[in-house]
């Protein structure tokens, strides 16, 4: 092999020529090109595997998110997204603690016990739906046992989410100005929530318009609470489900889906409790009148009298 000709330059410097090409000759540079793309690559893999993560993550509190700058109680708890064996969402409200207006020293309550009381805390609680943009959402009648306040959604506003126990931000703000009102008053509710004929598709959790509408009354009662409501102002917690539509020809109807409030008078108040209550003696039934069971004697002489009568 011939060797490489060193040439000598006038300043004695020796410049040697090598046969051989250097390997980044060769490619060119073409390698950095290529291992900038594999790392642009990586990157993108590594950030769709985080939005992937993220949006299942904000799927599970999507409740709390878009809930959490109007349902908040004054010692800012907020409500959590709670997952069963099967990951179903459950919506669980933190109750708000007892502060001063529970207190013995608070302002005397209120009884609306008349006709003509019950008819003055309607107008109340309409002028606080049309502050709160929902006048055509509620419904108040004056009935025999108290006020029937019917809270329902309409075409264009609805009180929930659709299939949901979360609250739209104007039925919490409504709910939330009602809670004062009712701190100041002595008359005991009942709470029944009640939905739409529309079902669940197979959910695996069981969860149909019962627990849906028990659900959403639990929820209305936590942000009356919220607002200032006493915890005993609520006698009962009650959902039926679609089972009471009050558009009956058309069960999917959006009048249908409603939180009802029945603020009772103190007699049915006491007649409601004492049904659920300790068992007391019953009161006769009328002179001569016996509700034990007789004997097979007695039950044949009886027999005989009534065909000899119809003889």
């Amino acid at each position: 092999m011939q060797k490489p000709l060193d040439k000598k330059h006038g300043d004695g410097a020796v410049i040697k020529r090598s046969g051989r090409k250097h390997a980044e000759d060769d490619h060119g540079g073409a390698w950095k090109v290529a291992f900038a793309d594999f790392c642009l690559a990586l990157m993108a893999l590594f950030l769709v595997l985080w939005l992937m993560a993220a949006r299942e993550q904000q799927s599970l509190k999507a409740v709390v998110q878009e809930m959490s700058s109007s349902f908040t109680d004054a010692a800012g708890h907020k409500p959590s997204i709670g997952g069963g064996p099967r990951g179903s969402l459950i919506e669980r409200f933190a109750l708000p603690h007892h502060g001063e207006s529970n207190s013995p020293d608070s302002a005397p309550r209120r009884m609306y016990d008349s006709p003509s009381d019950l008819a003055e805390l309607s107008k109340v609680l309409a002028s606080m739906s049309a502050d709160s943009g929902l006048s055509s959402n509620l419904e108040a009648v004056v009935m025999p046992y108290g006020l029937r306040v019917m809270l329902h959604d309409t075409e264009k506003q609805g009180m929930f989410m659709l299939g949901s126990a979360k609250p739209t931000e104007r039925f919490v703000r409504l709910l939330r100005k009602m809670g004062p009102l009712f701190a100041k008053m002595e008359n005991q509710m009942l709470m029944v929530g009640h939905t739409d004929s529309l079902k669940y598709a197979d959910d695996p959790d069981g969860r149909s318009n019962w627990t849906l509408s028990s659900s959403r009354a639990m929820a209305a009662r936590a942000v009356l609470m919220a607002g200032g409501m006493h915890a005993e102002s609520v006698l009962q917690v009650v959902g039926m489900a679609d089972r009471s539509p009050l558009d009956p020809a058309n069960p999917a109807a959006s009048l249908n889906r409603r939180i009802e409030l029945l603020i009772l008078t103190r007699k049915q108040a006491d007649s409601v409790a004492a049904m659920f209550g300790p068992r007391t003696k019953g009161e006769a039934l009328g002179t001569g009148a016996d509700v034990g069971i007789p004997e097979r004697a007695e039950l044949e002489q009886l027999r005989g009298t009534m065909t000899g009568k119809a003889q």
